[in-house]
Protein backbone atom coordinates (compact mmCIF):
# COMPACT_ATOMS: atom_id res chain seq x y z
CA UNK A 1 0.00 0.00 0.00
CA UNK A 2 1.34 3.43 -0.96
CA UNK A 3 2.08 6.17 1.56
CA UNK A 4 -1.14 8.11 2.12
CA UNK A 5 -1.32 11.86 1.62
CA UNK A 6 -3.80 12.05 4.50
CA UNK A 7 -4.38 9.12 6.84
CA UNK A 8 -6.83 9.65 9.71
CA UNK A 9 -8.20 6.79 11.76
CA UNK A 10 -10.83 6.88 14.50
CA UNK A 11 -10.39 10.61 15.21
CA UNK A 12 -12.76 12.27 17.65
CA UNK A 13 -12.69 15.93 18.68
CA UNK A 14 -14.96 16.99 21.52
CA UNK A 15 -15.91 20.48 22.69
CA UNK A 16 -18.07 20.50 25.78
CA UNK A 17 -20.49 17.62 25.28
CA UNK A 18 -20.49 17.86 21.49
CA UNK A 19 -18.50 15.65 19.14
CA UNK A 20 -17.16 17.92 16.38
CA UNK A 21 -15.58 14.83 14.85
CA UNK A 22 -16.94 11.43 15.87
CA UNK A 23 -14.59 8.54 15.12
CA UNK A 24 -13.74 9.92 11.69
CA UNK A 25 -11.63 7.74 9.40
CA UNK A 26 -10.30 9.11 6.10
CA UNK A 27 -7.51 8.13 3.71
CA UNK A 28 -6.51 10.24 0.70
CA UNK A 29 -3.82 9.20 -1.75
CA UNK A 30 -1.16 11.41 -3.41
CA UNK A 31 -2.45 12.81 -6.68
CA UNK A 32 -6.05 12.21 -5.63
CA UNK A 33 -7.75 15.58 -6.17
CA UNK A 34 -10.52 15.59 -3.58
CA UNK A 35 -13.51 17.72 -2.59
CA UNK A 36 -14.62 17.52 1.04
CA UNK A 37 -18.28 18.45 0.94
CA UNK A 38 -20.76 19.04 3.73
CA UNK A 39 -23.23 21.47 5.28
CA UNK A 40 -22.31 23.99 7.95
CA UNK A 41 -21.60 22.18 11.22
CA UNK A 42 -20.66 18.92 9.51
CA UNK A 43 -17.07 18.97 10.79
CA UNK A 44 -15.25 20.42 7.77
CA UNK A 45 -13.50 23.24 9.65
CA UNK A 46 -12.61 20.90 12.50
CA UNK A 47 -11.09 18.44 10.02
CA UNK A 48 -8.95 21.24 8.55
CA UNK A 49 -7.75 22.23 12.02
CA UNK A 50 -6.98 18.60 12.79
CA UNK A 51 -4.78 18.35 9.70
CA UNK A 52 -3.03 21.67 10.45
CA UNK A 53 -2.56 20.76 14.14
CA UNK A 54 -4.67 23.59 15.45
CA UNK A 55 -6.69 20.88 17.18
CA UNK A 56 -5.77 17.45 18.49
CA UNK A 57 -8.00 14.37 18.63
CA UNK A 58 -8.80 12.28 21.67
CA UNK A 59 -6.29 9.59 22.61
CA UNK A 60 -6.21 6.53 20.40
CA UNK A 61 -6.55 8.31 17.06
CA UNK A 62 -4.01 8.22 14.23
CA UNK A 63 -3.33 11.31 12.08
CA UNK A 64 -0.53 11.43 9.50
CA UNK A 65 0.44 13.40 6.39
CA UNK A 66 2.59 11.64 3.78
CA UNK A 67 3.61 9.12 6.44
CA UNK A 68 4.52 11.75 9.07
CA UNK A 69 2.65 11.37 12.35
CA UNK A 70 4.58 14.22 13.93
CA UNK A 71 5.53 17.40 12.14
CA UNK A 72 6.26 21.01 12.97
CA UNK A 73 4.95 24.06 11.13
CA UNK A 74 7.99 24.27 8.83
CA UNK A 75 7.65 20.64 7.80
CA UNK A 76 3.92 21.03 7.28
CA UNK A 77 4.40 23.90 4.80
CA UNK A 78 6.58 21.65 2.60
CA UNK A 79 4.02 18.85 2.75
CA UNK A 80 0.77 20.75 2.39
CA UNK A 81 0.10 24.41 1.68
CA UNK A 82 -2.92 25.87 3.45
CA UNK A 83 -5.11 28.60 1.96
CA UNK A 84 -8.35 29.79 3.56
CA UNK A 85 -10.65 32.76 3.13
CA UNK A 86 -9.93 33.88 6.71
CA UNK A 87 -6.18 34.21 6.01
CA UNK A 88 -6.78 37.27 3.85
CA UNK A 89 -7.73 39.38 6.87
CA UNK A 90 -4.21 38.98 8.26
CA UNK A 91 -2.70 40.60 5.18
CA UNK A 92 -5.17 43.45 4.66
CA UNK A 93 -4.31 45.14 7.96
CA UNK A 94 -1.83 47.95 8.55
CA UNK A 95 1.00 48.57 7.93
CA UNK A 96 0.59 48.10 4.15
CA UNK A 97 2.17 44.95 2.73
CA UNK A 98 3.38 44.76 -0.87
CA UNK A 99 2.49 41.64 -2.86
CA UNK A 100 6.02 40.36 -3.51
CA UNK A 101 7.01 40.92 0.12
CA UNK A 102 3.90 39.03 1.21
CA UNK A 103 4.96 36.01 -0.83
CA UNK A 104 8.65 36.11 0.17
CA UNK A 105 7.72 36.48 3.84
CA UNK A 106 6.04 33.09 3.57
CA UNK A 107 9.51 31.58 3.93
CA UNK A 108 9.61 33.03 7.45
CA UNK A 109 5.96 32.45 8.39
CA UNK A 110 5.77 36.19 9.04
CA UNK A 111 3.58 39.06 7.92
CA UNK A 112 6.09 41.01 5.88
CA UNK A 113 9.88 41.21 5.93
CA UNK A 114 11.86 42.42 8.93
CA UNK A 115 15.50 43.21 9.73
CA UNK A 116 16.13 39.74 11.13
CA UNK A 117 15.04 38.09 7.86
CA UNK A 118 17.75 37.23 5.37
CA UNK A 119 16.22 36.92 1.91
CA UNK A 120 18.29 34.90 -0.55
CA UNK A 121 18.19 35.14 -4.33
CA UNK A 122 16.76 31.61 -4.41
CA UNK A 123 13.85 32.78 -2.24
CA UNK A 124 13.21 35.67 -4.62
CA UNK A 125 13.33 33.38 -7.65
CA UNK A 126 10.98 30.87 -6.07
CA UNK A 127 8.61 33.67 -5.08
CA UNK A 128 8.51 35.03 -8.63
CA UNK A 129 7.93 31.53 -10.00
CA UNK A 130 5.13 30.91 -7.49
CA UNK A 131 3.41 34.18 -8.44
CA UNK A 132 3.59 33.19 -12.11
CA UNK A 133 2.22 29.73 -11.31
CA UNK A 134 -0.68 31.28 -9.36
CA UNK A 135 -1.39 33.79 -12.14
CA UNK A 136 -0.57 36.73 -9.85
CA UNK A 137 2.79 38.03 -11.07
CA UNK A 138 1.12 41.09 -12.63
CA UNK A 139 0.17 42.21 -9.11
CA UNK A 140 3.77 42.77 -7.97
CA UNK A 141 4.17 46.31 -6.68
CA UNK A 142 0.65 46.65 -5.33
CA UNK A 143 -0.35 46.60 -1.66
CA UNK A 144 -2.39 43.64 -0.48
CA UNK A 145 -5.10 45.98 0.83
CA UNK A 146 -5.76 47.29 -2.70
CA UNK A 147 -6.42 43.88 -4.25
CA UNK A 148 -9.76 42.37 -5.03
CA UNK A 149 -10.73 39.28 -3.05
CA UNK A 150 -9.86 36.99 -5.95
CA UNK A 151 -6.50 38.68 -6.56
CA UNK A 152 -5.58 38.40 -2.88
CA UNK A 153 -6.45 34.68 -2.83
CA UNK A 154 -4.12 34.07 -5.77
CA UNK A 155 -1.32 35.85 -3.92
CA UNK A 156 -1.93 33.67 -0.86
CA UNK A 157 -1.77 30.58 -3.05
CA UNK A 158 1.60 31.81 -4.36
CA UNK A 159 2.74 32.32 -0.77
CA UNK A 160 1.91 28.66 -0.06
CA UNK A 161 3.55 27.47 -3.29
CA UNK A 162 6.99 28.92 -2.45
CA UNK A 163 7.52 25.89 -0.20
CA UNK A 164 6.81 23.58 -3.15
CA UNK A 165 4.23 21.60 -1.20
CA UNK A 166 3.04 18.25 -2.41
CA UNK A 167 -0.58 19.32 -1.94
CA UNK A 168 -2.75 22.37 -1.33
CA UNK A 169 -5.56 22.33 1.23
CA UNK A 170 -8.10 24.98 0.19
CA UNK A 171 -10.60 25.79 2.93
CA UNK A 172 -13.64 27.59 1.47
CA UNK A 173 -11.32 29.53 -0.88
CA UNK A 174 -14.19 31.07 -2.89
CA UNK A 175 -15.93 32.71 0.09
CA UNK A 176 -16.62 36.35 -0.72
CA UNK A 177 -16.05 36.04 -4.47
CA UNK A 178 -18.69 37.17 -6.94
CA UNK A 179 -19.68 34.61 -9.64
CA UNK A 180 -17.35 36.00 -12.32
CA UNK A 181 -14.36 36.25 -9.96
CA UNK A 182 -15.09 32.78 -8.64
CA UNK A 183 -14.93 31.26 -12.13
CA UNK A 184 -11.63 33.03 -12.90
CA UNK A 185 -10.22 31.85 -9.57
CA UNK A 186 -11.37 28.26 -10.13
CA UNK A 187 -9.84 28.20 -13.61
CA UNK A 188 -6.54 29.14 -11.96
CA UNK A 189 -6.91 26.21 -9.57
CA UNK A 190 -7.45 23.94 -12.56
CA UNK A 191 -4.03 24.95 -13.84
CA UNK A 192 -2.45 24.01 -10.53
CA UNK A 193 -4.19 20.62 -10.55
CA UNK A 194 -3.05 19.95 -14.10
CA UNK A 195 0.54 20.92 -13.25
CA UNK A 196 0.83 18.22 -10.58
CA UNK A 197 -0.17 19.90 -7.30
CA UNK A 198 -2.72 17.73 -5.50
CA UNK A 199 -5.76 19.73 -4.40
CA UNK A 200 -8.00 19.14 -1.41
CA UNK A 201 -10.98 21.49 -1.70
CA UNK A 202 -13.18 22.01 1.37
CA UNK A 203 -16.55 23.50 0.46
CA UNK A 204 -20.32 23.28 0.74
CA UNK A 205 -20.90 24.43 -2.86
CA UNK A 206 -20.80 21.72 -5.52
CA UNK A 207 -20.46 24.48 -8.15
CA UNK A 208 -16.87 24.90 -6.94
CA UNK A 209 -15.85 21.30 -7.58
CA UNK A 210 -13.32 21.40 -10.41
CA UNK A 211 -13.50 18.97 -13.34
CA UNK A 212 -10.06 17.68 -12.26
CA UNK A 213 -11.45 16.62 -8.87
CA UNK A 214 -12.51 13.01 -9.14
CA UNK A 215 -12.90 12.00 -5.49
CA UNK A 216 -15.66 13.18 -3.15
CA UNK A 217 -15.85 12.94 0.64
CA UNK A 218 -19.22 13.82 2.18
CA UNK A 219 -19.19 14.82 5.84
CA UNK A 220 -22.17 14.94 8.17
CA UNK A 221 -22.27 15.08 11.96
CA UNK A 222 -18.50 14.69 12.23
CA UNK A 223 -18.39 11.45 10.26
CA UNK A 224 -17.82 10.39 6.66
CA UNK A 225 -21.31 9.84 5.27
CA UNK A 226 -20.20 8.78 1.78
CA UNK A 227 -16.88 8.63 -0.06
CA UNK A 228 -16.01 7.68 -3.60
CA UNK A 229 -15.82 8.73 -7.27
CA UNK A 230 -17.50 12.00 -8.20
CA UNK A 231 -19.73 10.45 -10.85
CA UNK A 232 -21.36 8.18 -8.31
CA UNK A 233 -21.97 10.76 -5.57
CA UNK A 234 -22.82 14.12 -7.13
CA UNK A 235 -26.47 13.33 -7.71
CA UNK A 236 -29.77 14.42 -6.21
CA UNK A 237 -30.14 11.35 -4.00
CA UNK A 238 -26.80 11.71 -2.22
CA UNK A 239 -26.93 15.52 -1.97
CA UNK A 240 -30.47 15.39 -0.55
CA UNK A 241 -29.28 12.96 2.10
CA UNK A 242 -26.20 15.07 2.87
CA UNK A 243 -27.97 18.41 3.27
CA UNK A 244 -31.24 17.10 4.72
CA UNK A 245 -33.48 18.76 2.15
CA UNK A 246 -34.44 18.14 -1.49
CA UNK A 247 -31.54 19.07 -3.79
CA UNK A 248 -31.69 18.90 -7.58
CA UNK A 249 -28.32 18.35 -9.24
CA UNK A 250 -27.47 19.12 -12.86
CA UNK A 251 -24.28 18.49 -14.82
CA UNK A 252 -23.16 21.27 -17.15
CA UNK A 253 -20.29 19.92 -19.16
CA UNK A 254 -17.57 19.04 -16.65
CA UNK A 255 -19.15 21.19 -13.91
CA UNK A 256 -22.06 20.56 -11.56
CA UNK A 257 -24.74 22.82 -10.14
CA UNK A 258 -27.39 22.34 -7.46
CA UNK A 259 -30.73 23.88 -6.59
CA UNK A 260 -32.71 23.43 -3.40
CA UNK A 261 -36.23 22.32 -4.23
Amino acid sequence: MSEAMVDIRDASVVRGKRHLLDGLTLRLEPGQHTAILGPNGSGKSTLVKLITRQLYPLAGAHVSLFGHEKWNVTELRSLMGIVSSSMQLDFDAHPPLEVFDCVVSGFFAARGLWKQHTVTEEMRERSRAALVQAGADHLIGRDMSTLSTGEARRVLIARALVHRPKALLLDEPCAGLDPASRRVFLEGLRGLAQSGTTLILVTHHIEEILPEIGHIVMLRDGRVLHEGPKAGLLDSTHLTELFGMPVEVAARGDWYSANVD
